[in-house]
């Protein structure tokens, strides 16, 4: 190293922080009843629809410059007051997707209660693939990965992604260093903001879970 050369806590000062914002979709009409999947045309109930243009007043207070939501209908319809409230266009990114639940898609989650295989899910989703369908790892792996080409895209600053229950709580597992198999023990709430933020050459510093109200001003950049 030089007289010249920045130590690596100077470069480490100056590296860009990005702040990502994962917001999950507004309820739909069979939240809590049914394991949607990526089954087409499952649209915002009336409550997910005031749900969302109450989040986009939350994020308006922030200097966000991009939004990136998930292809799905909800995530969508989630997406569009927030894009209206800070004038973005939304980016549609696959990787943001909700898990891909196979033949489970569509069932009901009393009667997904009662089949041996839900135990694992809940306490071994590392060890979990649905039926004709992904598995928890994979989807965890891909929504880094997608987290992570967003990073890189916008170093320095603040971006929403709108997504899905479990893929955000995949993520924030990640960010925790949690294993996978503890990340049912995260709570994500419809229209609720986590954020986490990103730092090259850092670990990921998780800023809040599962905000459902009151101001986000606190997740400004300093």
């Amino acid at each position: 190293m030089t007289q010249t050369d920045p130590s690596p806590a100077e470069t480490s000062e100056r590296a860009p922080t990005t702040t990502v914002l994962f917001v999950r979709h507004g309820q739909t009409p069979t939240t809590g009843k049914v394991l949607p999947g990526r089954a087409p045309d499952l649209h915002l109930a009336e409550t997910g629809l005031a749900q969302a243009e109450k989040v986009a007043e939350r994020l308006s207070v922030l200097p966000v410059t991009a939004l990136y939501a998930s292809p799905l209908e909800r995530t969508l319809e989630t997406a569009a007051p927030i894009a209206r409230a800070l004038s973005l266009e939304p980016v549609v990114e696959p990787g943001l997707l909700e898990c891909d639940f196979g033949d489970w898609t569509g069932r009901e989650l009393t009667e997904l209660y009662k089949v041996p295989e839900w135990a694992t899910v809940q306490r071994a989703p590392s060890t979990f693939r649905f039926p004709g369908g992904e598995s928890f790892v994979e989807m965890q792996t891909r929504m880094v990965t997608a987290v992570e080409h967003i990073r890189t895209a916008h170093q320095g600053e603040t971006v929403v992604c709108v997504s899905h229950a479990d893929p955000i709580k995949a993520v924030v597992a990640y960010a925790l260093g949690t294993h996978l198999d503890l990340f049912q023990r995260i709570v994500v709430s419809p229209c609720s903001v986590s954020a986490i933020a990103f730092t090259p050459g850092q670990a990921p510093v998780v800023l809040t879970v599962n905000s459902v109200g009151g101001s986000l001003s606190d997740l400004r950049p300093s």
